[in-house]
């Protein structure tokens, strides 16, 4: 059954060199409000209240409200990799258990817990320096955009709360097969592909746009 193996969020944000980060996410036995935290500059940063976002130039906000990744797949980096992998060391909010993130359809809807907390599917993660540093991988940009399984970020659609051991329920799924993996394949290794993800409304408008330009630049070819 598809569940929240554990929450994760920030006791206290590390430096890396110049850079500070929320990304050191540790479980959590507490349940944790989850909310829209409003736009990326100015709002809350992060959907769980109490988790923290350092940098609000490209982290956080409503369409990055809260990040999944599946432990399946942690599983595997872990074996890969040679070295353990804690919950929410990738810096995601939940590991969850028995469901393929990077499956998910963009715009589908989880319901989670038993409090009316919504969560809506929007994009993948990318990643960045922070993440590289973190690790401490050499070349982890280029291994991690390799493989593809990104994992995923929501929207809060309903607010509510939620702990380690909440059920997941698909509620909703939308009329496309346009992906999280999708997505992050062409954003990062095929952008040819671009043009195809505009059936996937409920992506954030940073995409869209890329979108855009890229069908713009498809018709003048």
């Amino acid at each position: 059954m598809p569940s929240i193996l554990s929450v994760n969020t920030v006791v206290i944000p590390v430096d890396l060199g110049e850079l500070r980060t929320g990304i050191d996410k540790r479980p959590t036995d507490e349940p944790l409000t989850v909310r829209a935290p409003g736009p990326r500059k100015g709002g809350l940063g992060s959907g769980l209240v109490g988790d923290s976002v350092c940098n609000s130039r490209y982290h956080g906000g409503d369409d990055q409200a809260v990040y999944a990744y599946a432990r399946e797949d942690l599983d595997d980096w872990q074996t890969q990799l040679g070295r353990e992998l804690t919950n929410g060391m990738f810096g995601e909010n939940l590991t969850t258990s028995g469901v393929d993130v990077t499956g998910c359809l963009v715009g589908e809807r989880w319901s989670v817990g038993s409090d009316g907390l919504v969560l809506e599917v929007t994009s993948p993660r990318t990643p960045c320096k922070i993440f590289s540093r973190w690790l401490d991988i050499p070349c982890w940009i280029k291994t991690f955009t390799a493989a593809a399984i990104p994992g995923a970020y929501f929207r809060v659609i309903e607010p509510g709360t939620l702990r380690a051991g909440d059920r997941i329920e698909v509620v909703a799924r939308p009329d496309h097969s346009v992906t999280v993996g999708t997505v992050f394949r062409a954003l990062m290794l095929e952008p040819g592909l671009l043009p195809t993800l505009a059936v996937a409304d409920a992506l954030p408008e940073k995409i869209k746009q890329q979108i855009a330009r890229r069908s713009v630049q498809a018709e003048s070819t």
